[in-house]
């Protein structure tokens, strides 16, 4: 007579293990970073903190009149950037080290070719565009608040 095993324990031995995809992480966390959409890709705990954070900051940023002309706005700039890092980072991360760190037990090599290194030009040019004009948002802001623009006309 065989020893039976508890369902519970039958789905934990046969559950598949999905394989994550290296260009899928740099895409989503370029494009879609701000909401954490990589962080839920890859399973990571906190996921929910990024989507709130950023839903919340846009949010209150469409309560003033400009909706980009605001600190919620400025704050949501912090989320962006965190997404572009990531994306450079998963971008450019080997592929035997991003398997070892987010798919031990698929079973599947990744093997990328041109997909990241595609996503990190497009990073690259959008993380210049945006993080640039935030800080000349922040900087106006802050001159603005000091006073040192008073009187200033362009």
């Amino acid at each position: 007579m065989q020893p039976q095993s508890s369902p519970a324990t039958a789905m934990a031995t046969h559950a598949p293990v999905t394989h994550r995809s290296k260009t899928t992480v740099a895409w989503l966390a370029s494009l879609l970073g701000m909401f954490g959409a990589h962080w839920w890709y890859l399973g990571r705990r906190g996921a929910w903190v990024f989507t709130v954070y950023s839903c919340v900051m846009l949010a209150l940023a469409h309560l003033y009149p400009v909706w980009w002309d605001n600190p919620a706005f400025l704050l949501l700039l912090l989320p962006i950037t965190e997404g572009y890092i990531e994306a450079l980072i998963f971008a450019v991360k080997p592929d035997e080290k991003f398997d070892q760190l987010y798919n031990p037990d698929s079973g599947v090599a990744t093997h990328t070719r041109w997909g990241p290194i595609i996503a990190a030009m497009v990073t690259l040019v959008l993380m210049g565009t945006v993080v640039v004009f935030g800080i000349a948002l922040a900087v106006m802001h802050i001159y603005t608040a000091m006073g040192w623009l008073d009187g200033l006309q362009l």
